[in-house]
């Protein structure tokens, strides 16, 4: 039963990275830019008001993920609030294809929806995780979702790029139609493959302290006042979540705003896509991989290689003037991007106690949501005042050397007994 949850909990990373590779990294960003340029934008600023666009929907999330994870911890309903917020994503996704011609700021709107709905389910998917991992394997679990989400996006990507590349064999119109046809069946995608976490992944039990009754809201509200306290307790967790911050908030950057940046410099679009399919193609095994080093020499280590890796991929992306030159940056992201993230998560979970899973993944949600904030704003700050985004590129250098720095004083070690020390005290 044990594995057949694991297998549920991961098929989840499968059924929502088609929004991640589909909608924020692949198709929404050229789509926005467009849709504002017809109703009459410069296209540097249109690639700024998209990352400020993003900005505001990780300032939204980064808002509402600790509440919710204190209100899910308090009412022990982790898989009920990630259905509401699952279905939230789903429903303005859909939505997505619907969206006519100049209306960007419905655009932003609809996109800010789905957004919420995407990272609000993974605060109470990632909680998840500390209850199905025994001992070492998180690390393995974690990798093993984040290869099954590269799989899943991948997957559903490459057929999204045979509907671009020939809307006329698969009775689509044309191009643009493609694209709204695209948007819709990552709605559907989502909806099928979370099914299985639904049926097969067990309600963690929850065990309230006395006195825990009445109104969750209030309870959970609370609740999340006594973490920020008791975070500050936990040293080196608190010292991984700001390097997280820092480092995630250029990974989220590049994620976001490259075929934003690649449609600016002239790109064609099915090159863009066909190069984030080599993306996800080459970040399955990678991150298996990544995650196989990991028991070697350890996660923390890893994820620096990783870091050292965005900084030779930013200096490429400031040269990058052709199809090959994103083909090339696009395959060097594969090769460390779901490892970095995938072993973030798992440090993270190795050094959180497990009866405030929910609360401190929401707090690890909004660590990256708030400092992703300032990676969107700052390339489209830059991107304004050149009127060019090459410069923005670069600028993303400084999230990875500090976060690099403040990752390597985490003492991992450290982190794990203070958790597993908290967890018996709470018996």
């Amino acid at each position: 039963m044990r594995k057949g949850a694991i297998r549920a909990w991961c098929l989840y990373d499968w059924a929502n990275s088609a929004f991640a590779t589909t909608v924020i990294a692949a198709l929404f960003p050229p789509f926005f830019r467009r849709v504002a340029i017809e109703a009459g934008l410069a296209g540097s600023t249109a690639t700024a008001y998209w990352g400020y666009t993003t900005a505001i929907a990780l300032l939204l999330i980064a808002v509402a993920a600790p509440i919710l994870g204190a209100i899910a911890d308090f009412t022990g309903h982790k898989k009920r609030y990630l259905g509401c917020c699952a279905g939230l994503g789903i429903l303005f996704t859909a939505a997505m294809a619907l969206i006519g011609a100049e209306a960007w700021r419905l655009a932003a709107v609809v996109f800010i929806g789905g957004n919420l709905g995407f990272a609000g389910s993974i605060v109470f998917y990632e909680s998840l995780l500390p209850h199905l991992a025994a001992g070492d394997d998180i690390d393995r679990i974690s990798a093993r979702g984040y290869a099954l989400g590269y799989a899943g996006g991948g997957l559903l990507l490459i057929i999204n790029a045979l509907w671009l590349l020939r809307p006329d064999l698969w009775g689509l119109p044309d191009t643009a139609f493609a694209v709204k046809a695209s948007f819709l069946s990552v709605a559907l995608w989502w909806g099928m493959f979370s099914v299985p976490l639904f049926r097969h992944v067990p309600e963690p039990e929850v065990s309230l302290p006395a006195g825990r009754t009445g109104n969750p809201l209030r309870g959970g509200l609370a609740r999340l006042a006594e973490t920020w306290r008791e975070v500050a307790r936990f040293r080196q967790l608190l010292i991984f979540l700001v390097a997280f911050w820092v480092y995630n908030d250029g990974i989220g950057t590049i994620i976001k705003m490259a075929t934003a940046f690649g449609d600016e410099i002239g790109i064609e679009l099915t090159d863009m896509i066909l190069a984030l399919v080599l993306t996800q193609l080459i970040g399955i095994p990678c991150t298996l991989l990544l995650g196989r080093l990991a028991g070697r020499v350890g996660a923390r280590t890893v994820v620096l290689m990783a870091l050292a890796v965005y900084v030779l991929i930013c200096v490429g992306g400031f040269f990058m003037r052709t199809a090959t030159h994103f083909f090339l940056l696009a395959g060097l992201v594969g090769t460390v991007q779901g490892g970095a993230q995938a072993l973030s998560r798992s440090l993270f979970g190795a050094m959180v106690p497990r009866h405030k899973s929910a609360e401190f993944f929401g707090f690890f949600s909004t660590s990256g949501k708030f400092a992703g904030i300032a990676g969107p704003v700052l390339f489209g700050l830059v991107s304004q005042l050149t009127g060019q985004s090459r410069l923005s590129i670069v600028s993303l250098i400084v999230f990875f050397v500090v976060g690099g720095v403040l990752l390597a004083r985490v003492d991992v070690a450290a982190g794990k007994r203070a958790a597993r020390a908290a967890e018996v005290a709470h018996r």
